[in-house]
């Protein structure tokens, strides 16, 4: 896992990044033949906010290797892994709480999700903002700038150079317009806080169809945890590219 995300970004230090796998409790792992070809880790937590309580999804390192970038396995596994995980996080209604440095991961909320915020055409409503403050706040502490919705981390991760450009053709996409504008240190590793309802009513028609397709992550659910370095060899999966949400804590 380290190496993939290393390869594709630079700052990545193992320490780091070794912490900030062990404040999660799941990952997502995507194989081909054998082979990661991306995961995304979770840490999904309950709160309370507003005298209400809250369950949240909160999206840490997260990466796709270029060579599967045509692949929509990602996005599939994300969404049916926290839909099969709601049975153990069932207070109150859900949300994702994404901090995005990158285009292509701000991207994938207008395309999953009807409401999401920030967002270019509407204005975020109160709740929302609040709701977002008070998440950002207890997760990232000083690191998260009130006024702006930057999350600037002490170690950042930034995309190696050939990646961290907006190609010019995509600022035609007013979503893409939004993100740049709002996050201008993108390519410093700045991180734009962004927060959406997890929930059928909310999701777009492409959502849907991930949210109903047949795909079906074989779930881990061991309550001993595997050596972090032997992770990628904790599963056996079939050899179309496939992916496991597995636990990095006892749920």
């Amino acid at each position: 896992m380290y190496v993939l995300l290393s390869t594709h970004f630079e700052g990545v230090k193992l320490a780091v990044f070794e912490a900030d796998l062990h404040e999660k409790n799941w990952v997502i792992l995507i194989e081909q033949n054998g082979v990661l070809k991306g995961f995304s880790t979770l840490l999904i937590y309950e709160t309370e906010f507003a005298r209400e309580r809250l369950s949240v999804v909160y999206s840490g390192d997260t990466i796709m290797d270029p060579t599967a970038w045509s692949s929509s396995t990602l996005s599939k596994a994300w969404i049916a892994s926290v839909r099969q995980l709601r049975q153990f996080y069932s207070q109150g209604k859900l949300y994702w709480l994404l901090i995005s440095s990158g285009y292509r991961t701000y991207r994938f909320l207008p395309i999953f999700w009807k409401e999401f915020y920030p967002r270019y055409d509407v204005k975020t409503p109160e709740y929302f903002e609040t709701l977002m403050k008070f998440l950002a706040r207890d997760r990232f502490g000083e690191s998260y700038n009130v006024s702006t919705g930057i999350v600037r981390l002490s170690h950042p991760q930034v995309l190696q150079v050939e990646l961290r450009h907006i190609p010019p053709e995509r600022f035609k996409d007013p979503h893409i317009r939004f993100f740049n504008l709002r996050n201008p240190g993108h390519m410093q590793g700045d991180e734009l806080v962004c927060l959406a309802e997890i929930c059928e009513d909310n999701l777009t028609s492409a959502g849907r169809r991930m949210w109903y397709s047949n795909f079906q992550p074989a779930m881990e659910m061991e309550a001993a945890i595997p050596d972090r370095e032997d992770f990628a060899n904790t599963t056996k999966r079939p050899p179309e590219a496939s992916a496991v949400p597995h636990p990095l804590s006892a749920v």
